[in-house]
Order: C-alpha cells, then sequence, then structure tokens
C-alpha cells in the first residue's frame, strides 16, 4: 500500500513538473537582468525570514516559553 501511495506521488510530481516545464518554454518574455536580480533576492529573503522563524518556534518550545503562554 505505502508503495502504491509513492508510485501516486511520484507520478503527480513528474507531471507538475513537465507542466511547469512547458509553461515556462512556452512564455517567450526575456527578463532584464534587474528583475532576474529582484527574483532571486525576494526568494532568498523569503527562505532567510521562514527559516528564521522556524527557528524561533523550535527554540521557543524547547526553552519552555510556549508552557508559559498558555498558562499551563
Amino acid at each position: 500500500m505505502r508503495a502504491l501511495l509513492l508510485i501516486a506521488l511520484t507520478a503527480m510530481l513528474a507531471a507538475s513538473l513537465y507542466y511547469a516545464y512547458g509553461l515556462w518554454v512556452a512564455v517567450e518574455a526575456d527578463m532584464p537582468a534587474g528583475l532576474w536580480a529582484a527574483m532571486i533576492l525576494g526568494v532568498l529573503f523569503s527562505i532567510v525570514i521562514g527559516a528564521g522563524l522556524m527557528g524561533l518556534v523550535f527554540y521557543s518550545s524547547r526553552r519552555g516559553y510556549d508552557d508559559r503562554a498558555s498558562g499551563r
């Protein structure tokens, strides 16, 4: 049963990547270098902020700050 689920999920991932690649190739608009830089910086900024917030969640959970806030 687990193998069937893994096969189905892998097939859906492959189909979505194939579809995304097809759309990427179909769009024939060139982006200037400034827009590429802005997109890359935006993605990196989002990853850093997300990782930092997740780190704070784990830190808060390990140190017991969540217990104090919930009144336990």
